[in-house]
């Protein structure tokens, strides 16, 4: 008996620990990439840094479930002093929280029967109203799914700062009563706004549902279960000087020599000359939901991001640890038929105007997703193969635009498949 136990932890141990590993690294050929086409790409980023339109970047390719390239360029910090890019660097990932974290965790709690895409959102939270119209003799019910396609009649944003002084700061109850009461722009699945507040709701749904904070419940259920051991979100607060900080450790905190924050790519510079390291970004993550937000606030790494590519492409998988059945992926990653005409999937963007990222040669299956902080995620189901472009071009400071150098570096990426 005692040996059967003993084996059984081993055989768990081991499962652990193979769950924890990147990626295997190939090369490009390996795996139909051509190599020489690839550094194409290389040559898009440096020109980009040699024009000073962004301090650096990381750049993966996942292909057949394997790494095939992963280069840093340029520099992660410019101010105060100057630190080079490295490929185990970890970015604030802004928008793509919205699928990398948020989505995934609401068609969790549906394939545990906890939900369904079209219940009605004030069904969870009672005082969200539905849109009805000026007159008030029409009604149509807001849904779930409706908020995960961006078609639920939100508007983008709330004002950050105004509710701050009204509430304080961090102020997440305030916040969404103030997304559950505001105008609606227009009749759900009638039209498209791409909206914060949107996924600010599913991280109120997925909390209220599993009685766990956003955070809890991601790293239970997709960062553990992956092995993505540098992917968190990242509670932080003004301090008594008005300084933004951190108010717990990362979770690679353990396992890192010195201070953890070394491993983050800074973002903006604030008016009293800090910047940003650690504390997300968006306003509404930061000032209003104290880094944990549905809308924003994962902070992750191009291995991890690799390591849930590689599983979405394998039916929800890997290694032997499932985050999604292969159905789930597969509605995940599809535009529903109501909003077909938007082009936003179930948590991703298919063929949106927000979708540009994808570049021109990528299949019509291809989905993914971008970061206001400069962040980009691209996925080709039908050619198996994956983009991960991380960027903190608001570092110095916020103003440079990176949506013509995503499309250009998918370009060569795609251009590289050979077979």
């Amino acid at each position: 008996m005692k040996h059967f136990l003993f084996s059984s932890l081993c055989a768990l141990f081991a499962l652990r620990i193979g769950a924890q590993q990147p990626l295997q690294r190939v090369s490009p050929e390996a795996v139909g990439l051509d190599a020489v086409q690839l550094q194409y790409a290389d040559s898009v980023i440096l020109t980009a840094i040699a024009d000073k339109e962004i301090p650096g970047a990381v750049l993966a390719v996942v292909r057949h479930g394997k790494m095939a390239y992963l280069k840093a360029f340029g520099n992660k910090r410019l101010y105060p002093k100057q630190e080079p890019m490295t490929t185990n660097t970890i970015f604030d990932l802004a928008s793509c929280s919205k699928p990398v974290s948020t989505a995934i965790c609401i068609h969790i709690l549906a394939e545990q029967g906890k939900l369904r895409l079209l219940d009605a959102v004030n069904r969870y939270i009672p005082e969200f109203k539905d849109w009805t119209s000026k007159d008030g003799k029409e009604k149509q019910t807001i849904r779930i799914a409706d908020l995960l396609t961006h078609t639920s009649g939100l508007p983008s944003y709330a004002p950050a700062a105004e509710l701050e002084k009204q509430y304080g700061s961090p102020a997440p109850d305030a916040l969404m009563h103030y997304i559950a009461t505001c105008p609606r722009a227009y009749r759900p699945q009638n039209d498209f706004i791409y909206s914060c507040l949107n996924y600010i709701t599913l991280q109120h749904i997925v909390e209220q549902v599993s009685g766990m904070s956003l955070r809890d419940f991601a790293r239970t259920h997709i960062f553990d279960v992956l092995g993505m051991t540098h992917t968190d979100y990242l509670p932080c607060q003004r301090d008594k000087q008005g300084h933004w900080v951190n108010t717990t450790d990362a979770c690679w905190a353990a396992s890192t020599k010195g201070d953890w924050h070394a491993l983050i790519a800074p973002t903006e510079q604030q008016k009293d000359g800090s910047v940003l390291c650690g504390q997300v970004h968006d306003p509404l993550a930061r000032i209003l939901n104290g880094g944990i937000s549905g809308n924003a606030g994962v902070f992750s790494c191009a291995d991890d991001l690799a390591v849930l590519c590689a599983a979405l492409q394998n039916g929800g998988e890997w290694n032997g640890h499932r985050i999604l059945s292969r159905l789930t992926v597969e509605a995940m990653r599809s535009v529903p038929r109501a909003v077909e005409r938007f082009g936003r999937t179930l948590g991703w963007d298919s063929y949106s105007d927000y979708a540009s990222n994808q570049g021109d040669y990528f299949s019509r299956q291809t989905y993914g997703h971008t970061g206001y902080t400069g962040t980009s995620m691209i996925i080709d189901p039908e050619n198996d193969i994956a983009v991960i472009l991380l960027i903190n071009s608001v570092h110095p400071e916020d103003g440079h635009s990176v949506v013509r150098l995503r499309s250009l570096v998918a370009n060569t990426i795609a251009a590289s498949v050979r077979n």
